[in-house]
């Protein structure tokens, strides 16, 4: 009988984090829950991060900047928000513009499970590839 030969695909891969940010986020020995409690903090920090540079993006200008003239929509502050993840419930808190066009709202269904990574990187209105 014939062997079948495997087709998986080769592990992507991942981006290099510098070893200064290790040390900041690891003081000591770490049990399961300071692992998950580390894991959840990185994954808040990077969607925050992905929300503001996607909302800076949208209206033209860095926060901080000034808002050039013609622009009527501008920053509005921020929304929590739940997003349940497979390590369990994240709040997170995503950016706002004066018009609504981004941020909160931006789900359709007040749902917040996402399932895939398709599926978020399109709620968070990012285009998808």
């Amino acid at each position: 009988m014939p062997s079948k030969t495997s087709k998986k695909k080769p592990a992507a891969a991942l981006p290099s984090i510098p070893k200064e940010l290790i040390d900041q986020m690891v003081s000591g020995p770490m049990d399961a829950e300071a692992v998950n409690a580390a894991s959840m903090a990185f994954k808040k920090a990077l969607i925050e991060r992905i929300l503001g540079a996607e909302l800076s993006h949208h209206l033209g200008y860095p926060p901080g900047a000034e808002k050039p003239g013609e622009l009527g929509n501008h920053r509005n502050g921020a929304t929590g928000k739940t997003v349940l993840t497979e390590d369990g419930p994240l709040r997170i808190d995503v950016p706002r513009d004066r018009q609504r066009r981004r941020g909160a709202g931006g789900r359709p269904g007040r749902r917040r499970r996402c399932a895939g990574p398709v599926a978020r990187v399109r709620w968070f209105g990012l285009p998808s590839r």
